[in-house]
């Protein structure tokens, strides 16, 4: 989706106050430079006074240039909502990383990365506090917010510190926090900034003693029952020493790392340089291997998966950016010609009267309505586009190869024995499925044509795509022939097979609190959990919880009780069930830390935030399916003529 001279490729998470999508922005020569676009939300737009301090802390944060920090590149404007354009840093944040070491088993963290990444942090935050306007006037610019999800490590083994957009600098006149409205994360927060005194610099190294302290012991420092807990134990309480936790924890460090902690600023270190050379000086005395070369081989190690993963949604999004641009040089910026994007209800892109080659299913679900008959001369274009993309990410070395040998090679190209290749269609319906050949992804998605096969030979070729089942086809390539692969693919669905215990009851079922025909219920959606429900007279309900892959059949056993006759003479009745609920009312669905895609009752909704649902008055089943599917489910009701409101923390 074009958005000003940016093209959003994917949306990577959303907040309260703005939206982040990973980016490309193009120019001429080739020029392409990929990044992130932070779009404050429409509802913000209305307020004057945030959108007026945002500019302000953005222009700041925008002449923030180093190493250790991520870039702000532009602020501005476009399409009637507020973006900033920053850095993309390909990594993963501390927060991520706690997480995966212990999905592989990792039970401390390296005390040579810790070091490693507070170092990078001090290094940083003493290039921003010492920051100059271009007169000489010191900005006395303070972060606010040190704390693990705003301090990401790359995949190159660098530290970047992020989120200088609510940083604060004394350089705008009258400028104050809110009384009442802390900004950063409450257990990093030093004591004055919690109690919602004036800071300074020192606060950030107060929060960077707090992150050193639970690397080094992998421990929490201040972790309330709530919020207002958390609080009073920064404000009220004595901190632990490091080596109450760890007693071979080394004196000197702990000697750094108190000293950071200490509750009056003026105890605490004065400047970020100055715990710097502490934390140097303990390195070169233990002669730590402190190196970004061993922390790139330890997050390499730690995200072996998600790399790859990550390289394929790259690939795939890039490609998607070329046909947007493409088909924006062709037909200008005009939004009602056909082969652009339309925003839904739900905030999520779904293709416009000619459907997109979708590698934005890394983004969305294609519109599954047949697209109608595309110009031949665009489609041409587009697989030149996609086609000449896989040779510049992938193929650098073959074409210099290629040039080397023609260079050197003086006999004419008959010469040689020309080796057969043949050309091969590819359609799906819907469109923008990925395509694998003899068990090789390729770069292309539907519709496609791959030239340079081989021929003779057989080509097992498969169609993939989120949400429906894989389509297989097998064919063999003539010399000169262009072979053709045609493809409806069947959306994903499960059918399950109850058997009763005791048999001959009258039973009914449900699924997800909705009654379905029973002991065979067929068309239910594949990877995400369904509740089986069976009654019977004079039985006590049954109940099972499954989750089926697609096409799957799924044999299901309940065994239900009987219900106790009731006593002669006074035995309690069998309660009446309680009156469903009538009318209708609707549903909001949103995510915190994140965002995933959403199905009630079974029936997929798009991705979070999805609003304005009409459901049938009662309780609904939400299921919330992150993009690495992980799965959470909630039961919410919703009330007759009301709005119900359910977020998912991720």
């Amino acid at each position: 989706m074009r958005f000003g001279k940016y093209t959003l490729i994917r949306k990577l998470a959303m907040g309260g106050m703005a939206e982040l999508f990973l980016a490309i922005q193009k120019s001429v020569a080739g020029f392409e430079k990929l990044l992130v676009i932070k779009r404050i939300l429409p509802a913000m737009n209305q307020d004057k006074a945030f959108i007026e301090m945002l500019l302000h802390e953005a222009r700041i944060a925008a002449t923030l240039s180093h190493p250790n920090i991520v870039q702000i590149f532009d602020v501005g404007q476009a399409d009637g909502q507020y973006f900033i354009a920053m850095e993309h840093v390909h990594g993963e944040d501390l927060r991520s990383i706690v997480r995966q070491m212990k999905k592989k088993g990792v039970l401390e963290f390296p005390l040579e990365h810790a070091l490693a990444i507070v170092l990078g942090m001090c290094n940083g935050l003493a290039y921003a506090h010492d920051k100059r306007d271009l007169d000489g006037s010191h900005l006395s610019i303070v972060h606010r917010d040190i704390s693990p999800q705003n301090i990401v490590v790359t995949f190159t083994g660098d530290v970047k510190i992020v989120d200088f957009g609510i940083a604060k600098s004394d350089s705008r006149v009258g400028e104050q926090t809110k009384s009442g409205k802390l900004k950063g994360k409450v257990p990093y927060m030093s004591p004055e900034q919690a109690r919602g005194d004036a800071i300074d610099a020192r606060s950030d190294l107060f929060a960077t003693g707090t992150m050193l302290f639970e690397l080094t012991t992998g421990k929490r420092l201040f972790k309330g029952q709530s919020e207002y807990e958390t609080l009073k134990l920064i404000c009220e309480r004595e901190y632990p020493r490091p080596s109450a936790i760890h007693p071979d924890y080394p004196p000197d460090l702990e000697a750094i790392v108190l000293r950071a902690l200490a509750k009056d600023p003026a105890d605490r270190y004065q400047s970020a340089r100055e715990m710097q050379a502490d934390l140097e000086g303990f390195v070169r005395q233990h002669q730590i291997a402190v190196s970004s070369l061993a922390l790139n081989q330890f997050m390499q190690s730690l995200f072996e998966e998600k790399l790859a993963m990550q390289k394929e949604a790259l690939l795939q999004g890039k490609h998607l950016a070329d046909i947007i641009e493409l088909q924006h040089a062709q037909h200008g910026s005009n939004p009602d010609v056909s082969g652009g994007f339309d925003v839904d209800a739900s905030g999520q892109r779904v293709a416009s009267t000619l459907s997109m080659p979708a590698a934005a299913r890394t983004v969305t679900d294609v519109s599954a309505n047949r697209p109608p008959k595309t110009n031949g001369a665009l489609v041409a274009g587009v697989v030149a586009t996609v086609l000449v993309v896989a040779g510049a990410l992938g193929g650098a070395g073959y074409v210099l190869a290629k040039n080397k040998s023609e260079a050197s090679d003086p006999e004419p190209a008959a010469a040689s024995t020309p080796v057969a290749r043949g050309s091969l269609a590819v359609v799906s319906e819907p469109v923008g499925a990925s395509i694998w050949i003899n068990g090789d992804l390729r770069p292309e998605v539907t519709p496609a044509t791959i030239k340079e096969l081989p021929t003779g030979v057989p080509l097992d070729v498969k169609l993939t795509m989120d949400g429906f089942e894989h389509a297989k086809q097998k064919l063999t390539l003539e010399d000169g022939q262009t072979g053709d692969v045609k493809v409806e693919l069947r959306k994903g669905s499960v059918v399950v097979d109850v058997k009763v215990t005791p048999e001959g009851l009258a039973t009914t079922f449900a699924v997800d609190g909705k009654p379905v025909t029973g002991p065979r219920i067929d068309g239910l959606t594949s990877g995400v959990s369904h509740k089986l429900t069976v009654l019977a007279p004079g039985y006590a309900e049954g109940t099972v919880t499954f989750t089926g892959a697609p096409l799957e059949t799924k044999h299901l056993e309940v065994t239900l009780e009987k219900l106790p006759e009731p006593r002669h003479g006074g035995g309690a009745a069998r309660p009446t069930p309680a009156a469903q609920p009538v009318g209708s009312g609707k549903l909001n669905v949103g995510a915190s830390g994140g965002w995933c895609n959403v199905t009630v009752d079974g029936a997929a909704r798009g991705a979070t935030p999805v609003a304005g649902l009409e459901l049938s008055a009662g309780a609904h089943k939400v299921t919330c399916t992150t993009p690495d599917g992980k799965v959470r489910d909630a039961t919410v009701t919703v009330q007759a003529g009301d709005t119900a409101r359910y977020k998912f923390t991720l």
